[in-house]
Order: C-alpha cells, then structure tokens, then sequence
C-alpha cells in the first residue's frame, strides 16, 4: 500500500482497537497530513485546526524551518547520549535562560518527564535546606501528566483512583484560593506546584494577584514555587511564560509542548536556589538529542522573527469575541488559550459537530470546550473558525 493509499476506515478502526491498547477515546477523525493551520484526512477533506496538537504546533503543521531542521540535523546527528558534549542542547539552554530568568536547564523528552524533575528536584531541596520537608501543595483540577508522581500532583482522581497506593507528600486545595495554601502550609512543606491556568482543567487563569500571593508566601516560608507552563509556556497567553503577567519569578519552570513545536522535548529551568541536581540524581537517554534541541532553537527562531508572541495578544483578544459570540457559559481565557461552557452536558457531541463542520475543537469533559489554536492563526482563520462554531450549534 503507497503512501496515498488507505485502509477503508472501519478497517483501520478494526486494526487499531486490535493492536493498540484503548488508553484514551479518539475522535472520529483520521489525519493523514497537515499544512499550517488545517489537518486533512484521508479522504482529502480539511479541517480548521483550533488545538494544535494540543497546543503543541505553535508555528502550524509542517512549518517549512522546521521540516529543514529535521532533514538538515537528522543528517547531522540524531542521538548520541548525554555521555558527550553536544551543541545544540547548550545553545538552546542558554537561549531559553536568556528568554526566562537566570537559571540552568535539564532537557528531557515530555512534560509529565519535566514534572517528575521539578518533583524530584522539590524532594532533595527539601531534604537539603527544610530538615527533610517533602510534601508539595498543589491545585485540584490541574494536570501535571501520567507518570505516577506527576498524577499524583495532578489534582483529578479519575486519573489516579486505579493506581492506588499513590506516592505520599502531595496536599491539594483549590485553585486560586490563597488561604487554603497557606492552611495546609507546615514544617514538611517543600513547594506549591502550579498552573498558571488550567489547562486540561478547563482553561481556568490564575486569578489577579494570586501568583503574586503565592509568591510572597513561598519566600515568607522559605519553599519552593514549582510553575508548570507545559501548555501556557513560549507565547501561548501573549507572553513569552505566563507567570510574567504577573510580574513574578517561579523558582522551578517546566517546559514540554510548544518547546518543539511538534517534535518531542521539554525543559525544567531552576534558580540558583532551587539547583540541586547533582551527577547520579537523574538523567535522560533521550533528553536532550540533538535532533530535537536543534528544532526547538527553530521554532523560538521563528516565533522572534515573525513576533508571534505578541501576534498571539492580539489574535486572543479576536478569538475570545468569537467564543463571546457563540452564546454560551463563561466564555474565558488568555491570549490563544480559550474556553466556554456548555449549560447541559453536550461538549463532546457538539466536538462532534465541529468535526462535520470541519473545525476541530477539544471537549475537556461533560461540558467545557477548550481551544489552543497554532500562534499563527490569522484573523480570516478565526472568521472562519466563528462560522464554522456557530454552524455546529445549529446542528
């Protein structure tokens, strides 16, 4: 079978439900090829692609300096271990330093990864500096990733209920609810671990001075703050990190999704304070390949030269009219990262709808639609993706 052939859809849907173990439920969709803002299936149809990935493909599908990348580095190198010097891994260390705070970084290959270092790095802080403090206060409703620690963090029990006995030293309370960090706050406590906005959590944004209170907390106690920007991180709000809305510096950052704007990388960047990783405490035979480095320095490349960062400002504020438009719940959101509420639990069928109107959207449970489109996303682009909505809502 060539390239441009495929298996008649109910077949392929045979063979997957086969051979691929059922971890989570698919659209009805099949995407054979992307190209900037659209997705195609196999039968040549294109769909408006307002999730990029899951806001991953920052510069679109297939972004032409990125494709080069992979052709020019993969003839290069591709993968060497961290046994040897490689460049790529520091120029872009320095390069996402020199974008954040001062730091140093560990590059590994997905953000649950990222999370589990930000853990492990809160861990041995504590025990070095807190007399042996272990416990991370962290939200209800956030997403830090599958891993078992970083599920643990995450504060959904669906996620975590069949994996029980959970690691121990995790407290949850509620998202933008200052008081109760500081109620839980004890001698064991090593960091808070937060989202700046819920992601996976339905699109929820820190509440106006609540990082800032957070902050100052954490330097009352002397603790760490853990932010976890794997989906806010690099230009998704209109600033480069979330956390620079409010004017603060976390001392542990994580980094996964638009870092390779397709590829697979994630960063954890730590203070002075906070780096405390020495030789045998953690490593990564992947972190760091060359291949995906050198694509990640692309992507931060484009995004400077084309200012898609301020372009994501300005293109959020037309998408949020779009959502206000469609009529619906708590339209919200920062920058390209949106949502809306349905009154009735019909999220997942109107994701449906969307699908036949060609526009893909993301139903984060019963009711909430989430929309994390590519930062290149045009003002014609959101013109269309507000028809094509309000068409779904028809149907």
């Amino acid at each position: 079978m060539s390239a441009d052939e495929h298996l008649p859809f109910a077949e392929f849907q045979e063979l997957e439900q086969k051979y691929v173990m059922q971890t989570g439920k698919h659209q009805p969709l099949r995407v054979v090829r992307g190209e900037g803002m659209h997705l195609y299936d196999a039968e040549g149809r294109q769909y408006l692609d307002l999730m990029a990935g899951i806001a991953v493909n920052v510069l679109g599908h297939c972004h032409p300096a990125v494709v080069e990348t992979l052709e020019r580095q993969a003839r290069l190198l591709i993968h060497s271990s961290d046994l040897y010097y490689t460049e790529p891994k520091v120029l872009l260390a320095k390069r996402l330093v020199e974008l954040a705070f001062p730091s140093r970084v560990f590059l590994t290959n997905s953000g649950a990864e990222a999370n589990e270092t930000a853990i492990k790095i809160a861990r041995k802080w504590g025990k070095k500096n807190k007399d042996g403090a272990f416990e991370i206060i962290s939200a209800f409703g956030a997403f830090h990733g599958r891993t078992l620690a970083a599920v643990t963090a995450g504060g959904k029990a669906a996620y975590s209920k069949w994996f029980e006995p959970l690691p121990p030293g995790f407290i949850h309370v509620p998202f933008n609810d200052l008081a109760a960090i500081k109620a839980v706050t004890n001698d064991r406590t090593a960091a808070v671990f937060l989202e700046p906005v819920l992601g996976e959590g339905g699109v929820h944004p820190a509440a106006p001075g609540y990082l800032e209170g957070v902050r100052k907390w954490c330097d009352e106690k002397d603790i760490l703050l853990i932010l976890d920007e794997v989906q806010t991180g690099l230009g998704r709000t209109g600033r480069w990190f979330a956390h620079q809305h409010a004017g603060i510096t976390p001392d542990v950052m994580t980094l996964a999704k638009a870092l390779g704007g397709g590829f697979p990388i994630a960063a954890v960047l730590a203070v002075p304070k906070a780096d405390v990783l020495e030789p045998g405490d953690h490593g990564s035979t992947f972190g760091g390949n060359p291949l995906a480095c050198s694509v990640a320095l692309t992507v931060l490349e484009v995004m400077e030269r084309e200012h898609l960062v301020e372009h994501a400002a300005e293109m959020g504020d037309l998408l949020q009219e779009a959502v206000e438009s469609l009529g619906q719940q708590d339209a919200r959101g920062i920058g390209l990262m949106r949502a809306f509420n349905f009154a009735e639990p019909i999220a997942k069928a109107y994701q449906n709808r969307c699908i036949e109107q060609g526009v893909l959207v993301n139903a984060t449970d019963d009711n909430t639609v989430r929309m994390v489109p590519p930062l290149i996303i045009s003002e014609a682009d959101i013109e269309v993706a507000q028809d094509r909505l309000k068409a779904a809502l028809k149907t």
